[in-house]
């Protein structure tokens, strides 16, 4: 209910009591061993239903910082698998750090630490599966002088939809064969091909990037619910895994300065990727199951 009219939220409080039924038939139709919940507040009424009839709850929380739904569960809820160490506080002894699930392709050895294709180096940039207008645009203005790099580069550009033709023409005035599409598919290759990623601060673009190892520079979301990206980007910039851009801040040229201070300093690059690698968690599937399964027999 952030953001919204005071008639939604009154709406939104009268109808508490109706999902607290519907939650209550769901689990009476399901009869679930363990009740799974994902943060937002769908799934508040559900966890507290399972919490009061007895049955096993397992908070699943993504970001540094707990969502409202799920700091108001966490002292009842029978266990929390956190992605990063500063968040198990907000769980007590209920927590564990499991890290963020991630596709098996994000875990390869294709590509050796510290080792790389011959080539320019290669540079990929995303924000978020409908792109970002912010970064979109900051890339546009940075590519004359990214285009004057002298080793040149290889980039690759998850525009979205709405800017796509306008960052392509970008980079073709600038005189740099980018490609640019509306989405990428494949994103745990291109994560895993690229030497420097510059993205959004989301935790499942983190998790994929930190299980790759892949240095970056964060650009977080300044409207995201609670200020979660800015927490999530903080939380790496703070060991080296990765360097932060505040919105505010972004422009083109200060974007190509630091992309191109970054490929010029491949120890750099290495470092923030070998401290990325450092909080990357590849069994995060296995910890959460396993955690699971324990509360299952727990009954």
């Amino acid at each position: 209910m952030k953001a919204t009219s005071l008639t939604a939220r009154v709406r939104g409080l009268l109808l508490i009591p109706l999902s607290g039924l519907d939650a209550w038939s769901i689990l009476s139709k399901r009869s679930p061993h363990l009740v799974i919940g994902v943060g937002g507040y769908s799934s508040g009424p559900v966890m507290v239903m399972a919490v009061l009839r007895g049955i096993p709850t397992l908070l699943l929380e993504q970001n540094a910082v707990p969502g409202l739904t799920n700091r108001l569960l966490a002292p009842v809820v029978s266990a929390a698998a956190v992605t990063f160490e500063s968040t198990a506080s907000y769980f007590g002894r209920r927590a564990i750090v499991a890290g963020n699930p991630v596709r098996a392709e994000f875990v390869s050895e294709d590509v050796a630490p510290g080792v790389r294709e011959p080539g320019p180096p290669r540079v990929l940039i995303f924000g978020g599966s409908q792109g970002a207008h912010a970064i979109n645009m900051a890339m546009v203005e940075a590519a004359p002088e990214l285009a004057a790099h002298p080793g040149g580069m290889a980039i690759t550009h998850q525009a979205g939809q709405r800017d796509l033709e306008l960052v392509r023409d970008g980079y073709r005035r600038a005189g740099i064969e980018a490609r640019v599409e509306p989405f990428l598919f494949a994103m745990d290759r291109e994560i895993r091909s690229a030497d420097l990623v510059v993205s959004r601060a989301g935790a499942t673009t983190l998790a994929g990037r930190t299980v790759a190892g892949r240095a970056a520079v964060l650009v977080p979301l300044p409207t995201a619910a609670d200020d979660h990206q800015r927490k999530n980007a903080d939380v790496l910039g703070q060991v080296g895994a990765a360097e932060v851009v505040e919105q505010k801040d972004l422009s083109g040229a200060a974007l190509a300065a630091r992309i191109v201070r970054l490929l010029d300093n491949p120890a750099r690059l290495e470092a923030i990727a070998a401290a990325a690698r450092k909080l990357g968690k590849p069994d995060a599937v296995k910890v959460i199951a396993d955690r699971a399964l324990e509360l299952v027999k727990r009954g």
